[in-house]
């Protein structure tokens, strides 16, 4: 890891940006697990669970890591990582935490926490595979980076998402951003790529991050025309 380099602090910051957008329900989580414990058990609960599940992340990310460098792995994670980025902008009725049952104790709160958070991280495990580019180290100092802001500041994070929703479009954008570089430069056409379009990754990241925006958008709207249709009164309806 070269500290120094302007690159590394880049690739962290999109890092800690993609976790902190994708990982805001995952602090939900961890909360609600933990609410029917003891007063004195939440603090041990948490952190128990946050390290099982922290540890269990960093796996996961470094064996999606280790596969990218396989043919279509990029391509396929680029094109699923576009499609989660424009989830990312649709509406949503909660945060998804209904399903979660509080334990009543501790090792049962830790198992909740763990088991729902490997749920709930598929997205992230993509996402910040593609942005530590393979490096190992990368990926751990940015997950070491970003997990502990999310925890502590989760419920901050979540209110400053709802004041200013432009966090989430720029989110949004980054994951667009990772999906099109990752397509560029899959073993399968990277070498093409380089030899018949210069700039090849930052056109495809740029156009990647667009698509997701303007895709999102599009989708949202028409969702929001939708819903809005079906909550008009009968005669209205049939009047239309």
């Amino acid at each position: 890891m070269d500290f120094s380099s302007a690159h590394f602090w880049v690739a962290v910051a999109q890092i800690v940006m993609i976790d902190v957008v994708l990982s805001g329900d995952n602090a939900v989580v961890i909360a609600l697990a933990c609410r029917k414990l003891p007063t004195e058990q939440r603090h041990k609960g948490i952190l128990w669970g946050v390290a099982g599940a922290v540890t269990l992340r960093i796996i996961l990310t470094a064996f999606a890591a280790l596969l990218l460098s396989l043919p279509y792995i990029k391509f396929g994670g680029g094109l699923l990582l576009l499609w989660i980025g424009v989830k990312l902008l649709l509406p949503e009725d909660g945060h998804g935490e209904g399903g979660i049952d509080a334990a009543d104790n501790l090792w049962g709160a830790v198992k909740t926490i763990i088991v729902a958070d490997f749920v709930m991280s598929i997205d992230n495990v993509i996402a910040v595979a593609g942005a530590a580019h393979g490096s190992l180290g990368l990926l751990i100092f940015g997950l070491a980076v970003s997990i502990p802001l999310i925890i502590w500041s989760s419920q901050f994070v979540l209110k400053l998402m709802d004041r200013f929703p432009v966090i989430v479009t720029g989110g949004a954008a980054l994951l667009g951003w990772v999906a099109g570089s990752m397509i560029a430069t899959d073993v399968v056409l990277k070498q093409w790529l380089e030899a018949h379009l210069p700039y090849a990754d930052k056109l495809f990241a740029t156009a990647g991050a667009v698509l997701v925006v303007a895709m999102g958008y599009a989708i949202a709207r028409r969702m929001s025309k939708r819903k809005a249709m079906t909550e008009l009164p009968i005669d209205t309806k049939e009047k239309s």
